[in-house]
């Protein structure tokens, strides 16, 4: 099972910043805005140990997996509110290229903390079902976690090297979470499961919040285009931005 990584120093220190905010930013800018895109880096990291853990909370029910995703997703929100209360303050100091980065962090801990929010709307769900998930079940929503991990680490990699090339992987890698998610909601609706096991409605959102998830990387992928190129990805048709 894969551990959460901490923010910074951890969660309590990112809380201390937000505290000291104000402070000497005129003459420390640069190195403020710096540590605002590690701590966005570190963000990546973070979300990415939330899906790892996922296969350990459907293979083995671990409770250890289900603290793990929950923390997490309550340091993705002290990130997100860290840019919240920091950002329009920095965002006033700095050239067009460094706006650009900033503006970047921003977008990128906004879908980070929803990556976040739906991986643990899915662990609770998990935690809530009285019996077991049928194995097929199990096999293929471990495969869409497994695959948003992968998109998150490539993303990352991504983000670290400015690598035009992990972008475009990445939106291309979102085709394989749709397709699995599709083959679930055909399986139950049109195999007529759902009306012997009301249940099965469970399993098809745990599919669907593992879907919006990998959407939301694709959303970083194209942040990491725009942040590159110079320009956005975020309104061209599908077909084209993939390619």
């Amino acid at each position: 099972m894969v551990m959460p990584r901490k923010v910074a120093a951890g969660a309590s220190a990112v809380h201390a910043e937000m505290g000291a905010a104000g402070k000497n930013t005129a003459r420390k800018s640069s190195a403020s805005l710096d540590d605002l895109t590690r701590t966005v880096m570190n963000a990546f990291l973070i979300a990415r140990d939330a899906a790892a853990n996922v296969p350990d909370l459907f293979t083995a029910s671990s409770r250890m997996a289900f603290l793990a995703i929950k923390e997490c997703e309550q340091e993705l929100d002290v990130v997100e509110r860290l840019m919240d209360d920091r950002l329009p303050a920095a965002i006033t100091r700095v050239n067009e290229a460094r706006a650009r980065q900033l503006l970047t962090n921003l977008k990128s801990s906004t879908d980070l903390e929803r990556i976040g929010d739906l991986v643990m709307s899915m662990a609770l769900r998990v935690q809530a079902r009285s019996g077991k998930i049928p194995a097929s079940d199990v096999k293929q929503l471990v495969e869409m976690a497994a695959k948003l991990r992968e998109m998150l680490d490539v993303v990352y990699k991504g983000f670290v090297e400015l690598d035009l090339e992990c972008a475009r992987k990445v939106l291309q890698m979102d085709k394989d979470i749709d397709r699995v998610c599709h083959t679930l909601f055909q399986k139950h609706l049109l195999g007529h499961s759902a009306q012997a096991d009301p249940s099965t409605f469970e399993v098809l959102l745990m599919a669907q919040a593992l879907e919006r998830a990998g959407d939301h990387t694709t959303n970083l992928a194209e942040d990491l285009y725009n942040l590159i190129e110079g320009r956005s990805l975020r309104h061209a048709p599908k077909k084209r931005a993939a390619t």
